[in-house]
């Protein structure tokens, strides 16, 4: 796969979306429990909007301003993956960016509330799950939300965890205004 673009994953066999699964929810038997305080330097806390640490050697956040690349890769993060179109990066190259601080880099483009699709999420997580390969991963958009969104989804359809469940593990990783489209695909109720 380029490093800097992402291909439709949809043509991959099922066993190896079951083994991508095994990657990143290796450990306890539910999500839920898997959500954690993030543990990445307190540098990073200040230099991120939205830091989280969903499960262990999974950071998700809002947008990284150019600086914060070599301070996650002092963090041990070795992979960034950016949800981000083009259009909204407003000219910046951050897979350029990324690179210099000697990191690596995928983009998988999620433009918004249409984007939030099945195929997407599975994307995400195989991604992830061959990123996990070589270290700690980053998983960012503008705010973290749609992170979360495609997190949720994705863990309700291969993770083999229920649907709240997966909409817990969601809003862990970020998710927020996406909740209602998420709780529709998970065919939960709305909120209260």
């Amino acid at each position: 796969m380029n490093p800097t673009s992402f291909r439709s994953l949809a043509s991959l066999p099922r066993l190896a979306a079951v083994a991508a699964w095994a990657v990143i929810l290796a450990g306890p038997a539910s999500i839920p429990a898997m959500a954690q305080t993030a543990t990445p330097s307190m540098n990073l806390r200040d230099t991120l909007p939205n830091l989280r640490q969903p499960r262990a050697a999974l950071l998700t956040a809002g947008q990284p301003p150019a600086r914060a690349w070599k301070a996650l890769a002092a963090d041990g993060v070795t992979t960034v993956i950016n949800l981000r179109p083009t259009d909204e990066m407003g000219g910046r190259d951050e897979a350029a960016e990324v690179a210099a601080a000697g990191l690596r880099y995928h983009a998988l483009p999620v433009a918004g509330a249409g984007d939030i699709t099945t195929d997407n999420a599975r994307g995400l997580w195989t991604l992830i799950a061959q990123a996990q390969a070589h270290g700690k991963v980053l998983v960012h958009c503008a705010s973290g939300n749609r992170v979360g969104a495609l997190l949720a989804i994705a863990a309700a359809g291969e993770g083999g965890v229920s649907a709240e469940q997966a909409l817990q593990f969601g809003r862990a990783a970020g998710l927020a205004g996406l909740e209602p489209l998420v709780r529709e695909q998970l065919a939960l109720p709305p909120a209260p």
